[in-house]
């Protein structure tokens, strides 16, 4: 069952504008990137169903988050069909992400008063999605889809709340550009978790990285 309630997650995102996206199949090193990431100001975290036994990992680290993290909300990413959405509420998720849009997906996490944020690519899909409850959509991929396209999404439908993930940078020219064109969040994964900084240990390095980037993206708004 979800920690937070669903008013408080979507707030949550909303105030501190980042999610970091972050898969790994062992559960220390994934421990110590959330506590990282924590330290860095974060408050919404994103585990991804990335891998074999990905569920395995992701019990266990929710109740890290819950134990040692106060207000810590960790959430599933990359789900993509009913039954591992209902998978993952059961381990605690506060929230469910994936790249594409489900419809089968939104009554489960309905149910439950647990956000779901589809993956969306077009003006039509975000519709579709809101339309099935969900307040929270992912604009993916966002390197394809461009800062205009959010800036084109929200002329006509302004009430439209967007999270965009891939190919996010920690810089403050492209979490500006974001910014400025209307997104409520962004999803950062590889650029705010370098291989050679997981690799080494090098644990405060991400801390660094995640206040830098919420201290740009406070500024951009």
């Amino acid at each position: 069952m979800a920690k937070y309630s669903k008013l408080q997650t979507l707030q949550t995102i909303k105030e501190t504008g980042m999610v970091p996206v972050f898969y790994n199949a062992d559960l220390e090193i994934s421990k110590k990137v959330l506590k990282a990431c924590y330290d860095g100001g974060v408050r919404a975290f994103e585990f991804t169903n990335r891998g074999d036994f990905a569920q395995e990992v992701f019990g266990p680290l929710v109740k890290y988050a819950n134990a040692e993290l106060p207000g810590m909300i960790v959430g599933i990413g990359s789900v993509v069909d009913p039954g591992t959405a209902a998978l993952y509420i059961q381990l605690g998720a506060n929230f469910v992400v994936g790249p594409l849009f489900n419809p089968a997906v939104a009554p489960v996490c309905n149910r439950r008063l647990i956000p779901y944020a589809p993956g969306c690519g077009s003006v039509s899909e975000v519709g579709a999605a809101q339309e099935a409850g969900c307040d929270l959509c992912k604009v993916f991929p966002g390197d394809v889809l461009g800062p205009a396209f959010v800036k084109g999404l929200r002329a006509p439908m302004p009430w439209s709340q967007l999270m965009v993930t891939g190919g996010v940078k920690p810089t403050k020219e492209n979490l500006e550009a974001w910014f400025k064109a209307g997104v409520t969040a962004v999803g950062m994964g590889s650029n705010l978790f370098p291989k050679e900084v997981i690799a080494a240990g090098q644990w405060e390095k991400i801390s660094a990285l995640c206040k830098e980037a919420l201290e740009i993206i406070k500024n951009s708004r």
